[in-house]
């Protein structure tokens, strides 16, 4: 029996609109707070992250469909300008839980697609942040 080399294989459908760029994660701080909530009740970190979402972790699961609002800080800013290296807030969508990290009762991964920025200029900054050539991009 022959086995397919992978440059044999077609390629799959790229479905992300936008380019998407790891994180060090422990140095990317993420808090996350359900929309019937004031304040944030979960801290974690991001794994990767694009224009329009993100991977992260947190300590419990939050339910896939759930809205959430997230506010992450980028690492490598003290390089920057004041308004460059404030964090970015975001209202998203909870798109899936990674079932072996709930079963180990440990941090969670999840990922969020993010419907709008909150505030003015943030999604512009994010973009900005990822293009200026200090993240990988993901595979």
């Amino acid at each position: 029996m022959t086995t397919a080399v992978a440059k044999d294989r077609p390629k799959a459908k790229e479905r992300r609109r936008f380019p998407r760029f790891v994180l060090p994660s422990m140095y990317t701080g993420v808090e996350v707070r359900p929309m019937n909530s004031d304040k944030f009740q979960w801290q974690g970190h991001a794994y990767d992250i694009s224009e329009g979402g993100m991977r992260f972790e947190v300590d419990e699961p939050i339910d896939p469909g759930t809205e959430i609002a997230v506010r992450i800080e980028l690492p490598g800013a003290q390089n920057l300008a004041i308004s460059e290296r404030r964090p970015v807030y975001a209202l998203a969508d909870v798109v899936w839980v990674e079932q072996d990290d709930v079963e180990a009762r440990g941090p969670v991964r999840m990922a969020c697609n993010f419907k709008r920025f909150i505030v003015p200029g943030d999604r512009q900054r994010l973009r900005d942040r990822l293009e200026s050539g200090r993240f990988s991009a993901a595979a």
